[in-house]
């Protein structure tokens, strides 16, 4: 399943982002790839060791751990640090699957988020193969899009402009997918009955039932 997320970042956390990118080094994105995707890779990538990189990566994660949607959705045990990455004119990234451990930790979600609008590239849509067909995805700075991380997918090539965005692997409580869309439904339908109808009885049992599937699925 594929869950958009609005808003991740407001546009002065982008900013900050930003202007830490514009002092950091670039290198090219090869240098990460394994070798089957290595020559479909085309990108340029902020090197790990960077030191630039830390003020983006806690901004990045902070503003996740605060998303009340993405807690939903991922229910995170681990978020990978942020990779930084950018599309000139030309640049794409051929068809490909993420890594299943990163870290020492097994990637169950995957993570793009916007830094630059869409008006600012032409081109440089993200595509996720999905059980239905393809899905073309390009949304608003400080928007984000969350998905399996089973998915194959790539970026189409970057016409005009650049595509700025930062992109994590998370590894969840809930490992099966199906199950935390189960969960992901669950909480959602608790949220809207209290919003319609505050404090009741049945929101008192959707949380009982949430919390003690969570204890059946969860991986701790």
């Amino acid at each position: 399943m594929m869950f958009r997320l609005s808003e991740v970042l407001n546009p002065s956390a982008i900013e900050e982002i930003t202007s830490s990118l514009d002092k950091a080094p670039w290198q090219d994105g090869k240098i990460t790839a394994g070798w089957q995707v290595r020559d479909a890779k085309n990108n340029e990538q902020v090197p790990t060791e960077a030191p630039e990189l830390g003020r983006p990566r806690d901004i990045v994660t902070d503003a996740l751990m605060r998303h009340p949607a993405f807690m939903m959705a991922a229910r995170p045990k681990f978020i990978m640090p942020a990779l930084f990455s950018r599309y000139e004119t030309g640049m794409t990234y051929g068809d490909h699957i993420d890594d299943p451990i990163m870290m020492g930790h097994r990637t169950d979600l995957s993570l793009t988020l916007f830094l630059t609008d869409p008006d600012d590239y032409d081109g440089g849509e993200l595509i996720i193969e999905t059980a239905s067909g393809t899905e073309a995805v390009k949304l608003a700075a400080g928007d984000a899009v969350l998905y399996p991380s089973t998915s194959i997918h790539r970026v189409d090539p970057v016409q005009s402009g650049t595509r700025l965005v930062a992109v994590t692997w998370i590894r969840s409580f809930i490992r099966d997918a199906g199950a935390r869309e189960i969960l992901l439904d669950l909480d959602m339908t608790r949220q809207a009955l209290f919003r319609q109808y505050g404090p009741t009885r049945e929101c008192d049992l959707l949380a009982k039932t949430v919390a003690n599937l969570t204890r059946c699925w969860g991986d701790d």
